[in-house]
């Protein structure tokens, strides 16, 4: 795996987050059984730049927990049948690993959202990679079956990374 991290604001979290995030990445592309070494690229920010973001690429104006963007697009959430070595979009040239997309954190969202869900600062950062691998993936949650999907998975990872409420 191919792991990028940039912070482009201050991070006053008091734990690994490098090594955390490095470990819930890998540990979902165990999980969905992503077949290729993949590229993903993080960057940690505040709720300033995070909503100019929001704005910016969904025509949303307020700051937000967590942007994915993808590089793929699948059919099928967590199929990756369709994916050929030889696709010049997908694969990176120099390391032959497929960029999977970017995840933006706002690092005041996880703060904050920490505090009024009542669980760690570390938990709440994990479920946001969590929950942002999975939109790489391909999975959503605009209806309400890909919502019940997607949250299942979300569960279940949380749950195999031992990361609780």
């Amino acid at each position: 795996m191919i792991f990028d991290l940039e912070e482009i604001c201050k991070v006053p979290f008091e734990f690994n987050y490098s090594e955390l995030a490095e470990k819930v990445i890998s540990f979902c592309l165990e999980y969905i059984e992503f077949p290729y070494e993949a590229e993903v690229n993080l960057t940690l920010t505040n709720n300033e730049e995070i909503h100019k973001i929001n704005l910016e690429h969904r025509g949303i104006d307020r700051p937000t927990d967590v942007l994915s963007f993808p590089m793929l697009e699948n059919a099928t959430p967590g199929d990756f049948s369709s994916l050929d070595e030889d696709d010049c979009d997908a694969f990176d040239y120099d390391t032959n690993a497929v960029m999977l997309g970017d995840i933006v954190i706002s690092v005041d969202k996880v703060l904050e959202q920490a505090q009024e869900y009542g669980h760690s600062i570390e938990r709440e950062f994990a479920f946001l990679i969590c929950h942002s691998m999975l939109h790489l993936f391909g999975y959503d949650h605009m209806e309400d079956d890909e919502r019940t999907e997607m949250e299942t998975q979300q569960r279940i990872i949380m749950e195999k990374l031992n990361i609780l409420r």
